[in-house]
């Protein structure tokens, strides 16, 4: 009988982004005037001399934009320097630096030049701080954003989840972080316990429920997690053994566990993404109920390709 699983906290992003999948798709949202937005973070003006990192930008919402951060530079003093940085943000209070993040050195030597960083992370916010040495510094700093929008973003975001799920029902993994429950009838007669879709992450817990459903958990102490077989697996400790309480007869253990190969779209193989793209673009191109129900009966050879040598048969 194949093991009952329920989804508890479903992923908070996807491993594409509509962005990407517009590309993919070649859909044109929006122009260009229309798409981008320029939004000073540091007001171009003479900024005197700051301490390390003193001078910071304002705060700039990002969120599903791309993002581009321009630091122009005009005429400084002879032994001026500016240091700048990229620092990111999810309640525009608490700011940590960008990987990466930091500005070539602003001297004498490139006055009146224009440098630029793109923005890759996925914090709501963004800004600039700086550091001005010896001298004062004229400059500022614009951060321009292309969100672009179209009647149809609603539609292909929902296509990009579809794929997803799509993907991990027939791959038996799961893609980005979640956390799902795992229903047995019983503790296995044998020292480990199968925790399907992988990549497993961790156990939050394991509870067991006696014949009159009283709730009891199995002490972590007991037992060690196997997070790289495939898949991951729940292993007791020696000389330790599983609860002997007479269980209810259905559902008597309940485990609760975290998978996925991680938080964000850069943790999830490539060929995963490309999967997305090429399933997403299938139900995009073919949405009578015919040919969408085939779909969901048989993906596309590329997908198959793409994710069948690392596919988990369920049991």
């Amino acid at each position: 009988m194949p093991l009952k699983t329920k989804l508890i906290t479903a992923p908070t992003i996807e491993p594409v982004t509509l962005a990407e999948m517009e590309m993919h798709l070649r859909v044109e949202s929006n122009d260009t005037a229309a798409a981008l937005t320029s939004t000073q973070s540091i007001a171009p003006a003479d900024h005197a001399v700051a301490a390390a990192y003193a001078l910071e930008g304002d705060g700039v919402d990002v969120l599903n934009s791309g993002t581009v951060v321009y630091l122009v530079s005009g005429t400084n003093a002879a032994t001026a320097t500016i240091n700048a940085k990229i620092q990111e943000s999810d309640d525009d209070v608490t700011y940590t630096d960008v990987t990466s993040g930091a500005f070539t050195e602003v001297t004498t030597a490139n006055d009146n030049a224009t440098f630029e960083k793109a923005y890759t992370g996925i914090k709501q916010y963004i800004r600039v701080v700086a550091t001005i040495a010896n001298d004062a510094c004229n400059f500022g700093v614009n951060i321009v954003t292309t969100a672009p929008q179209s009647v149809e973003d609603d539609y292909i975001s929902g296509l990009i989840t579809t794929a997803r799920r799509l993907i991990e029902r027939h791959s038996g993994r799961r893609l980005i972080t979640q956390t799902w429950s795992l229903y047995l009838d019983a503790f296995p007669d044998i020292s480990s316990m199968r925790i399907p879709c992988p990549p497993l992450q961790s156990i939050t817990s394991i509870n067991y429920y006696d014949a009159d459903s009283t709730e009891a958990t199995f002490s972590d102490d007991d037992y060690e997690v196997d997070i790289y077989g495939e898949p991951g697996n729940v292993v007791l400790k020696s000389s330790k053994s599983w609860p002997s309480t007479t269980l209810r007869k259905v559902n008597g253990v309940i485990v609760l566990y975290i998978c996925g190969y991680g938080a964000t779209a850069a943790t999830v193989p490539e060929e995963y993404k490309e999967a997305i793209k090429i399933l997403g673009a299938e139900l995009y191109e073919h949405r009578e109920d015919g040919l969408t129900g085939m779909i969901y009966k048989t993906l596309p050879w590329g997908v198959k390709t793409l994710i069948g040598y690392d596919r988990i048969i369920p049991v």
